[in-house]
């Protein structure tokens, strides 16, 4: 216990403050701080100060020391107790934030390392502000039994309150296992390090007794196989500054909470951009791939996009851009990759990032080149029907604006699933090489035509002849257009001009649900 405060002078108050303030940025000493950035790993405060604008952090319960007195913890206390909390700005704009030290009792969670988080997750909730959660501990305080638990619950309560409300960013820059790897997968978007970051639910060891699989900590859990296996990760980093780096860029594109608007920035591209080279980008062969992503990067400001879930379920595209300053999301079919068709993993991973956009006021447009669903077996038996499910939920409640442009395939189902007028959404384009049908040519002619070909002297020259007729006449966007399901036909190096006007057309836009508790998704 410090000396009597009423003998100090106020003088000697004030180098006690300043001896304590040195204590605890010391935290567990030099030693264990070199020891940790080994392989270019930044301590808590560092990252701390990578991650927020120069000088603006303002930390909280920087004197917090744990309670427990078992197995004779009662005589180990560093100030802080493992966690650093507070406050500061990301590009001028608030956020709250939480930086988890590895070298104060291997950031396990304490009951007061639990507070601490909880403390700025409640004020980042009452005003409005991001939550950014920087994860580097070894789990549970064993020493403290049952009230480490609590503190994993009252946080993971608070993850769900948030969920919705304010943006919540977790990055995983060491280890995070067992219970703790459930506060970021409540999160929003979760950012891992490769080579020094692990999250999962049961470790190798546990893994090799109970099923006798050998595997790697890094095999099991890394950043590789949660950014390309799982769709755990949404964001892979090389290390621990570009994380963060990657963090601040993400910020950018998102409204601090859900009452305010995504941010507007300026840009340097013009708005009425016309871009002939989009009329030859979709081949002539229906059959034969290109990327998606060119199309994208082509109308979007100054060509950049910031992809989302870069390498999982990669038939689908989503990511933020912006269109005349505006942030958007966007959601696309990739014909190079499964020729587009929807499966399980991109259902997943589109509706649920749908369902970020609109919870946070941030329009969203669909580029569809969609041949149906993926058949077989293993989709079926996996739930390919609830999955599929998931997205046609996401989009048809979105009332955010929603702005669709097909550039070739839209077939059956998938049609309808991926943004179509049917779901509200508000503004239909399609191209001239837009094909809108049931399905495609070759499968519809055998159906219909069955007995026609059967019975024909030359089997194949009729089903060509029937083909070429039913494309004719259902393989383009002009039947839909008539319906007003398509709002327009557009050429394609109108794309961004036409996406600009129709963003600036819905930017009041009011659409709600039915009054309810909550829908019930198809999880």
């Amino acid at each position: 216990m410090e000396e009597n405060l009423s003998n100090l002078t106020t003088a000697d108050k004030l180098k006690l403050l300043e001896k304590k303030n040195n204590e605890a940025l010391k935290g567990a000493g030099e030693d264990r701080q070199k020891k940790h950035k080994t392989g270019g790993r930044l301590t808590a405060r560092e990252r701390l100060e990578v991650l927020l604008d120069p000088g603006s952090f303002v930390e909280l319960d920087r004197f917090v020391t744990h309670r427990c007195s078992n197995f004779g913890m009662g005589e180990k206390k560093i100030l802080g107790d493992g966690v650093v909390t507070g406050f500061g700005t990301i590009n001028g704009k608030l956020v709250y934030t939480y930086s988890q030290d590895f070298t104060i009792f291997g950031g396990s969670m304490s009951r007061t390392t639990a507070n601490k988080i909880i403390k700025v997750m409640n004020l980042a909730l009452k005003n409005g502000a991001p939550m950014i959660g920087l994860n580097d501990s070894g789990g549970a305080r064993i020493q403290e039994g049952v009230e480490s638990l609590g503190g994993y619950a009252d946080i993971f309560l608070r993850n769900v309150l948030c969920s919705g409300v304010i943006p919540q960013i977790s990055a995983v820059m060491g280890p995070c296992a067992g219970g703790a790897v459930y506060s970021p997968s409540i999160t929003d978007f979760i950012f891992m390090v490769k080579k020094s970051s692990y999250m999962f639910v049961t470790g190798p060891d546990v893994v090799k007794t109970v099923t006798q699989e050998e595997v790697s900590m890094e095999d099991l859990g890394g950043a590789g196989a949660h950014s390309t296996k799982s769709g755990v990760a949404h964001f892979t980093a090389e290390d621990d500054k570009h994380c963060l780096l990657l963090i601040r860029e993400l910020l950018n594109f998102l409204p601090p909470n859900n009452v305010d608007d995504a941010p507007v920035l300026p840009t340097k591209d013009k708005t009425n951009r016309i871009s002939e080279e989009l009329n030859a980008m979709i081949p002539d062969n229906p059959k034969k791939p290109y990327d998606m992503l060119n199309i994208i990067k082509n109308v979007v400001d100054e060509s950049y996009f910031l992809e989302v879930h870069q390498h999982w379920a990669k038939n689908i595209i989503v990511g933020f851009a912006r269109f005349g300053g505006r942030s958007v999301g966007i959601v696309a079919n990739q014909p190079q990759v499964l020729a587009g068709c929807l499966n399980i993993q991109a259902s997943i991973k589109a509706a649920r990032f749908i369902r970020f956009c609109d919870a946070f006021n941030i329009p969203i447009v669909t580029f569809v080149d969609v041949p149906g669903f993926l058949p077989g077996t293993d989709q079926e038996w996996n739930g390919i029907i609830t999955h599929g499910a998931k997205l046609l939920y996401a989009y048809a409640e979105a009332t955010v604006p929603k702005i669709t442009i097909i550039t070739r395939k839209a077939y059956g189902g998938a049609y309808d699933v991926m943004s179509s007028k049917h779901l509200r959404g508000d503004i239909n384009f399609a191209y001239p090489t837009a094909e809108i049908a049931v399905m495609g040519a070759g499968g519809a002619v055998n159906i219909i035509f069955r007995g026609e070909i059967k019975n024909a002297s030359d089997q194949e020259r009729e089903r060509q002849r029937l083909t070429q007729s039913y494309e004719e006449q259902f393989n383009n966007p002009y039947i839909a257009a008539e319906l007003g399901y398509v709002d327009e036909v557009i050429e394609p190096a109108l794309t961004r001009p036409r996406i600009i006007q129709s963003l600036e057309m819905l930017k009041n836009k009011k659409d709600t649900n039915p009054p309810r508790k909550h829908g019930n998704i198809p999880l």
